[in-house]
């Protein structure tokens, strides 16, 4: 349920106003939460996971603050499509690299997310992003592909990161560098159906996905945990940013009946449309997981050629 005026209030974040709820997770613990209370929420399968990262206090663009930014209930579905690695470059600064799954031929994604518990409160985001070789020396092994398109460790440069709250974006984009704007941003999932929506500037469809749910398999905490690093430029430097999900329920299908998915008009669907998608590869529905994102450090990325 959203709030009303009188259920938020305003916290600085480095040095900008931003609302969030009265009494949330933000409002409480600033960061830094108390997890033994967040384990009696009856939404939240357990915080073991947590328990084995520590936060730590850094300074930022926004401000000091605590990393890794915790996300104790969530649900994603994500798209993964071939597309022509000469459309894929005309978007990627020259310094990355379309990772390539044949002459050719890369990989770009659509996603959705619903954080239905978390440190900066309840907020949905979709993405639009390009996985990409990973920015280091040498080339690319046999291993870091398969573990790439086993979902394993990716790494992905992100060209729309629309949100659902203003807490979200001034944190993304501003700590982050992400591409990140405020939107009406609508994610459901559950073990039957999938469904996301994207608004645009007039509140039309940006992008939106209506689906069957694959089905799911159950993981003990801890037993599969995935990571994905994203690359972003913050004043001119670039940075490496980690997130680690912990996957308790997840199922993936390479079938695409029963997936319908909308390109309409907007940020997202321009984006999405200059890549030049041609074929869905496979569809990965998380109904339950975790997160811990960690606030971005600055990496050494050498150019390429394109």
């Amino acid at each position: 349920m959203a709030s009303t005026q009188k259920d938020t209030l305003k916290a600085d974040l480095g040095g900008r106003a931003v609302t969030v709820p009265k009494g949330g997770l933000y409002d409480r613990y600033r960061m830094n939460p108390d997890l033994d209370a967040i384990a009696r929420d009856p939404r939240v399968s357990g915080v073991d996971f947590f328990r084995q990262l520590p936060k730590i206090k850094v300074e930022s663009p926004i401000g000091p603050t605590l990393t890794p930014n915790f996300y104790y209930t969530m649900s994603t579905a994500r798209l993964t499509m071939l597309a022509p690695s000469r459309a894929i470059r005309t978007r990627l600064p020259g310094e990355l690299a379309p990772l390539e799954i044949g002459p050719g031929l890369g990989l770009v994604s659509v996603m959705f997310f619903r954080y239905d518990v978390c440190d900066i409160d309840f907020y949905t985001e979709a993405a639009v992003g390009i996985a990409v070789k990973p920015a280091r020396h040498g080339r690319l092994g046999f291993f870091d592909l398969v573990a790439g398109l086993k979902n394993e460790h990716i790494a992905s440069y992100v060209l729309s990161l629309p949100v659902s709250t203003e807490i979200a974006q001034v944190r993304g984009h501003d700590g982050y560098g992400f591409p990140k704007w405020v939107t009406e941003l609508d994610v459901d999932i559950d073990h039957s159906r999938t469904t996301a929506r994207v608004a645009n500037d007039t509140g039309g469809v940006d992008l939106s996905l209506l689906a069957t749910t694959p089905k799911q398999t159950a993981h003990p905490s801890g037993e599969r945990v995935s990571s994905l690093t994203s690359y972003t430029t913050i004043s001119g430097a670039w940075h490496a940013t980690l997130s680690q999900t912990n996957v308790l329920s997840a199922g993936t299908t390479r079938a695409t009946r029963g997936i319908a998915l909308e390109v309409g008009e907007g940020r997202m669907a321009d984006d999405l449309r200059s890549l030049k998608p041609f074929r869905t590869l496979q569809f990965d529905v998380m109904t339950e997981g975790q997160l811990a994102l960690h606030m971005p450090v600055p990496t050494s990325v050498h150019s390429r050629n394109k």
